[in-house]
């Protein structure tokens, strides 16, 4: 009985793959459970596995003190010294416990106890051996499905293939054999511990080392994998021989080697691309097959990438559903702001008109206090312009500028800019104060043509006085030449008269034009 006892033990051990002492531990822990249980003690009690005879006995043990404080786990001198007289204090009594009358309830806990410890000591065993073998390629055969999951068996145990590791274009059947890389080990997962991938870009790189030579030898190196499980992968090599050309000898001759790949991708496009230390360069063979114009570092901290490509170039060098600038972005760690030339051309003209075009004061803005633009004047923003560039996140961070006030101000920028509220306003007092100048000008004229006329009035009046003297010493004088002299002066006199009546005429209907020019204006 003791030798079929420990040669099932031994046989448990191997399936599992565990130690024995695992299996002989977790059947004593099994049975110290299963007394306690029975006995219903808080004594402390131990277990022992005989190998020979195949019997569990049960112990309770005592600890000799001079007083005792707990009877459970503590026995007096005295009483020891009954039972051993060269027990000592500090020294351990042991009890043996009946296990005989331990009944069925006691064994279907020891059941229970011992494949709780062996399914532990499997799941630490299986840790142990595959969370250093994280991302190694294996051969698993699909086993069962859990909902959208699959349960693969890998040999020594069963793997979870999640939904999220599975190629979108894939369909996978039962009892089908699938290549795979073990993703993580999770070792608090109440199912399978291993977690494998057939979406991770590793897979790739394991099926290139299994097919090109130079890479599993290390004359070409694979420094960067990017992929789109499906769809589309990049990956960027690199050879360490000079005289090796790392594309041409992973696409090998013919492609046959890059066509055995994408036939176990089930059709998945590769572009292999050969990797660059620059970035820019780096960048440009990233987004083949699209031709790129010009690649500029627009933020070096950030990593950040401005791309600017022929306008027939756009749409390939973005690809399908931007796919194609999605992958080169990751392929070399930096985000790439793509843009055409047409477009490039009108963001540099915008520049330059807001460069050169005048700022607008805050003060134009409607429905904004002063202590708001106090505020976001302190902040660097001292135009509408600049204000209007900002976006709601921005002008939260200004201190006391909170989300109405945000809203409030947004409000107040689309008025301006839709030419209502203040810029109207602001308009028709323009288009008054020019009238009013006008009005002004015309008003002055009219003023200096009157002064003009009452001075000509003045001469006139002059010369009549002149004449009638005239007139009155030749009236005096009988001498003829006097009289003619006298005909002479009234005829002069009354051609400056009919003049200056003219010049006057002429300067009220100037003076009554220029002073109804303002109201032609107004109307």
């Amino acid at each position: 009985m003791a030798n079929l006892l420990y040669q099932q033990i031994e046989m448990l051990s191997r399936e599992k793959h565990i130690e024995p002492e695992v299996v002989v531990s977790a059947i004593e822990d099994a049975m110290v459970v299963a007394a306690r249980k029975y006995y219903k003690t808080e004594e402390d009690l131990r277990a022992k596995f005989n190998q020979e005879t195949g019997q569990v006995d049960v112990f309770s043990v005592h600890i000799v003190v001079e007083q005792v404080t707990d009877s459970n786990k503590e026995v007096s001198l005295t009483d020891a010294k009954k039972k051993n007289p060269e027990v000592e204090v500090g020294s351990e009594i042991i009890l043996a416990k009946p296990t005989d009358v331990l009944g069925r309830i006691a064994a279907q806990t020891a059941k229970q106890v011992i494949l709780q410890k062996v399914r532990e000591a499997e799941r630490d065993t299986i840790f142990n051996e595959y969370h250093t073998r994280v991302g190694e390629l294996v051969t698993v055969i699909v086993k069962r499905a859990e909902g959208p999951d699959l349960i693969v068996d890998m040999g020594r145990t069963e793997a979870r293939l999640p939904k999220r590791e599975q190629s979108k274009l894939e369909t996978y059947n039962i009892g089908e054999r699938l290549r795979v890389v073990i993703k993580m080990v999770d070792r608090a997962a109440k199912g399978p511990q291993v977690i494998v991938s057939r979406a991770d870009a590793s897979l790739v790189q394991r099926l290139f080392e299994m097919e090109v030579p130079e890479i599993y030898d290390g004359t070409v190196q694979i420094r960067f994998a990017a992929r789109e499980a499906g769809e589309r992968t990049k990956v960027a090599v690199a050879s360490r021989d000079k005289d090796v050309d790392p594309v041409g000898a992973c696409v090998g001759m013919k492609g046959m080697r890059v066509q055995s790949i994408i036939r176990e991708l089930r059709g998945e496009k590769i572009d292999i691309i050969p990797y660059s230390e620059e970035t820019v360069a780096f960048a440009q063979k990233a987004l083949s097959p699209a031709k790129v114009t010009r690649v500029q570092i627009t933020d070096p901290e950030a990593h950040k990438l401005e791309v600017i490509v022929e306008d027939s170039q756009l749409s390939l060098a973005i690809g399908k559903k931007g796919q194609n600038v999605r992958l080169a972005s990751k392929l070399i760690g930096w985000d790439i702001d793509i843009k055409s030339e047409e477009e490039k051309r009108r963001e540099i003209e915008d520049q330059m008109t807001r460069l050169t075009a005048p700022a607008t004061p805050l003060t134009s803005l409607a429905g904004v206090g002063a202590k708001t633009i106090e505020k976001m004047e302190a902040a660097g923003i001292n135009n509408v312009e600049a204000l209007a560039a900002m976006t709601p996140e921005q002008l939260m961070e200004i201190p006391g500028i909170g989300e109405k006030m945000v809203d409030k101000i947004y409000q107040a920028v689309n008025r301006f800019y839709e030419g209502g509220g203040e810029a109207a306003v602001a308009t028709e007092e323009a288009a008054q104060a020019v009238e009013g100048a006008e009005g002004s000008e015309a008003v002055a004229e009219g003023e200096q043509a009157t002064d003009e006329v009452a001075e000509n009035t003045e001469a006139s009046a002059e010369t009549e006085t002149n004449a009638e003297e005239a007139s009155a010493d030749a009236s005096a004088s009988p001498d003829s030449e006097s009289a003619g002299n006298v005909e002479e002066v009234s005829a002069e006199t009354h051609s400056e008269k009919s003049k200056h009546a003219t010049a006057t005429e002429d300067a009220s209907e100037s003076a009554q034009g220029d002073t109804e020019q303002p109201e032609e204006a107004k109307s």
